[in-house]
């Protein structure tokens, strides 16, 4: 069966801005293009086998998901830098206060991808389950239960 993909720089020009507000959401702004980049690449590399285009924004935000998570898996293990932060650093993170984005990146990471996919990426709760793993109930337990935490941790 023969699957009719558009051209990838099509697809990447089409997605592009959605994965990095994803990304930075996610890994958050310093590591956001690190994991762009990654996404893209395993997604260039599976691109010709790909067997199913209905959704490929989904897919790409699948694998977004899993590069911000290894991401976050690699952090664990590597000492972390001290000293100055370089000014400017939080630049990029999306039309809020900074410390809100620290606060969504320490959730755990079901509720973090809920969050940022439902919220961030505007996704349906069925994406948001596509994405992370699991059932729609499951991505609105998890969407709930994050926002409870991030309530709780800014008053509101």
């Amino acid at each position: 069966m023969t699957v009719r993909l558009p051209p990838f720089q099509a697809l990447l020009d089409e997605h592009r801005v959605e994965v990095l507000r994803f990304l930075t959401a996610l890994a958050g702004p310093q590591d956001a293009e690190d994991c762009f980049q990654e996404t893209f690449l395993a997604a260039l590399r599976a691109y010709p086998k790909l067997r199913d285009a209905s959704n490929l924004r989904g897919w790409l935000l699948t694998i977004a998901h899993r590069k911000a998570m290894d991401h976050h898996r690699s952090r664990v293990k590597r000492p972390e830098p001290v000293g100055e932060i370089p000014e400017g650093a939080g630049d990029h993170v999306p039309e809020a206060e900074p410390a809100l984005w620290d606060a969504v990146r320490a959730l755990p990471p079901r509720q973090r991808t809920a969050i940022v996919a439902r919220y961030v990426g505007d996704l349906s709760y069925r994406e948001v389950a596509s994405i992370a793993g699991g059932s729609e109930e499951a991505a609105r337990r998890n969407a709930a239960d994050g926002l409870a935490t991030l309530r709780e941790a800014w008053g509101r």
